[in-house]
C-alpha cells in the first residue's frame, strides 16, 4: 500500500511565539520540517502581526521568498521580490476618534503608530514600551501620527494589563475599529474587520489554494481568525488561552520545535 500523501496543501505559520524562538530564530528541525513539508507539495506562508519592515529583514535572514502575510492582514507581501501586493491602511480620523474615546473612559495611553508601505516607519510615542532591536522614530509628541498613511496603532495603558485594556477598548469603540492583542504588551487598533484570515485568504487564492486545504499554527489571540478559517489551527504550548481555547489542538512550544513536532508527524503518515 502507497503511503497517503501530506494531507494539507498549505502550511500558515505566526511568526513570533511560533515559528520563533525567544532569540528571533528558527530552529534547524523545524526548517526540516517546513523543507519536507513544500517538498511534498505543500506550500508555506508566514503569517505575522508585525507590518512589512518589522519582518522583511526576518525573511531575508531565513531565505524565505514566497508570500507573507503581514500587518495583521493588511498587507500581502512578495518576499522574493520586496514589494507589496496589496494593502490595506486606517482611517486616520476614524482611528483618532477610537483612541479619543478609550481615553475619555480610561484616561491616557502610550501610543506607537505603523505607518503603510514596505519602507513604513514605526513612530513611538512618549512612554511607550516596545521590543528591542526593532528599528522606531520616536517623537516627542502624538502629533507627527497623523501625517502619513498608517497600518495600525499600537496602545499601552499604565495600569491596566493586555487582556483588561482589549476588553475596555473594544466595549468602548468596537463598532468603530477592532481591537486585538497581538503579543505581551502588543494591543493594537486595526480597520474593522481587518484580521489574519483576511490576508491569509487572499494569499491562499493566489497560490489556488483553499481554506480545507491549509493547517494553521500560532500562539495568540490575533490569530483566532486565521484558525476559524483553516481547516485545522495548532496552538503552541506558550500560546494565550483563548486561541488554545479554539485550537484543534495544541503542540508543544516555539522553543521545542512545536511546528515541527506536527509536521513530522504528518508527514510520517504520508
Amino acid at each position: 500500500m502507497s503511503p497517503a500523501p501530506f494531507p494539507y496543501k498549505l502550511v500558515a505559520t505566526d511568526l513570533d511565539g511560533t515559528l520563533l524562538r525567544s532569540d528571533d530564530t528558527v530552529s534547524e528541525r523545524t526548517r526540516e520540517a517546513l523543507v519536507a513539508a513544500t517538498a511534498a507539495g505543500a506550500a508555506h506562508i508566514i503569517v505575522t502581526g508585525r507590518a512589512v519592515p518589522w519582518t522583511r529583514h526576518v525573511l531575508d535572514d531565513l531565505g524565505y521568498k514566497g508570500i507573507a502575510v503581514c500587518g495583521q492582514g493588511a498587507q500581502v507581501y512578495d518576499a522574493g521580490a520586496h514589494r507589496l501586493l496589496t494593502s490595506v491602511t486606517l482611517d486616520r480620523q476614524l482611528a483618532g476618534l477610537a483612541l479619543s474615546k478609550i481615553e475619555a473612559e480610561i484616561g491616557p495611553l502610550a501610543l506607537a503608530a505603523s505607518r503603510d508601505g514596505v519602507d513604513g516607519e514605526v513612530l513611538i510615542g512618549p512612554g511607550y514600551r516596545m521590543q528591542e532591536g526593532l528599528p522606531a522614530v520616536h517623537l516627542d509628541d502624538h502629533a507627527a501620527v497623523w501625517t502619513a498613511p498608517l497600518n495600525k496603532l499600537y496602545i499601552q495603558h499604565p495600569g491596566l494589563d493586555d487582556d483588561a485594556l482589549v476588553k475596555v477598548a473594544r466595549q468602548t469603540v468596537g463598532s468603530l475599529v477592532d481591537i486585538v492583542m497581538a503579543g505581551p504588551g502588543i494591543v493594537e487598533i486595526l480597520p474593522l474587520g481587518l484580521t489574519k484570515a483576511t490576508g491569509l485568504s487572499l494569499a491562499a487564492r493566489r497560490l489556488g489554494v483553499k481554506a480545507a486545504e491549509t493547517i494553521a499554527f500560532g500562539d495568540m489571540p490575533n490569530d483566532i481568525p486565521m484558525f476559524g478559517w483553516a481547516a485545522h489551527g495548532v496552538a503552541m504550548a506558550n500560546a494565550h488561552a483563548e486561541l488554545k481555547a479554539v485550537a484543534d489542538e495544541v503542540t508543544t512550544s516555539n522553543e521545542e520545535d512545536g511546528i515541527a513536532v506536527v509536521l513530522e508527524r504528518l508527514l510520517g503518515a504520508s
